[in-house]
């Protein structure tokens, strides 16, 4: 199963989902070097949304990651409502879904500061502001998120430095 990160995005926007980029694909559009495997998005959690990325994980095929194959998992809105936080396994690689990642209060926070990338192929996406993700991965105080906390820093100096010469020249 090949990993296509922009394809599932892309599935994503078709269906209109509401959604913010978090999590290492993130880290790797604001210029982290760390690969990652996945994809994680802050979803919002009302109704119409949730009917529509039902219908987008359908169109990926999405079954439930980590978990045995014998669980039943329907995949529409209702189980999407109960819970919060979802692994899925999709034709086009591992997506997670967060609907309050920690250190944030959800979508509506992530997408008020988010920054829109153009990822090529006519996807463009929101992704979340540089500084939330640096709080996420504080928050989630995983090994590596502590590592990668270190590596988001360098990462916002760069930015401001090259804002700083940008405004000096």
């Amino acid at each position: 199963m090949a990993f296509d990160p922009i394809g599932a995005l892309d599935v994503l926007q078709r269906h209109r989902v509401r959604f913010v980029v978090i999590g290492g694909l993130a880290g790797r559009l604001w210029g982290s070097p760390t690969m990652t495997n996945d994809v994680d998005v802050c979803y919002a959690r009302d109704t119409l949304n949730l009917e529509r990325l039902a219908a987008a994980l359908v169109e990926l095929g999405a079954t439930l990651r980590g978990v045995d194959d014998d669980v039943p998992f329907l995949l529409d809105a209702m189980p999407l409502e109960r819970g919060q936080n979802f692994t899925f396994m999709t034709v086009l690689g591992p997506l997670d879904l967060l609907g309050l990642p920690a250190g944030v209060r959800g979508f509506d926070d992530l997408a008020a500061n988010a920054t829109t990338f153009d990822l090529g192929d006519g996807v463009t996406v929101p992704v979340c502001d540089l500084d939330d993700l640096i709080r996420m991965k504080r928050a989630a105080a995983r090994p590596k998120d502590r590592v990668e906390v270190e590596i988001l820093a360098a990462v916002r100096e760069e930015l401001d430095r090259r804002r700083r010469d940008d405004r000096s020249s």
